[in-house]
């Protein structure tokens, strides 16, 4: 059986901090609740890292359960194990071109 860390890019962090700052301005309860639900699916691909091919080459979209966020990922073999680090983590509400990452608006 394959081993897989977890590791979060710069990008990532940066994204997951707007997007859940965001949300306790409005309401602090949910936003802890998101930032929970967004780890565990995050968290989950260690074991099993299912999604869909993501629109940046070398990369997989994962879509967290019941919440509008998309986790891209990237898978990369190391000797007896592989790291799963997450790329983005990106609104639904955003559209972007195959090959790239959403702009900021």
């Amino acid at each position: 059986m394959v081993t897989r860390d977890l590791q979060w890019s710069r990008d990532a962090l940066e994204d997951f901090k707007k997007q859940i700052a965001y949300i306790a301005e409005r309401n602090p309860g949910a936003a802890r609740g998101v930032a929970r639900r967004i780890d565990e699916a995050a968290s989950k691909l260690t074991s099993i890292t299912a999604g869909r091919p993501g629109r940046v080459l070398g990369t997989y979209e994962k879509l967290v359960g019941r919440l509008p966020y998309i986790i891209a990922y990237a898978v990369s073999a190391n000797e007896g194990s592989e790291t799963v680090t997450i790329l983005r983590l990106i609104h639904t509400s955003r559209d972007w071109r195959k090959g790239d990452w959403p702009k900021e608006s």
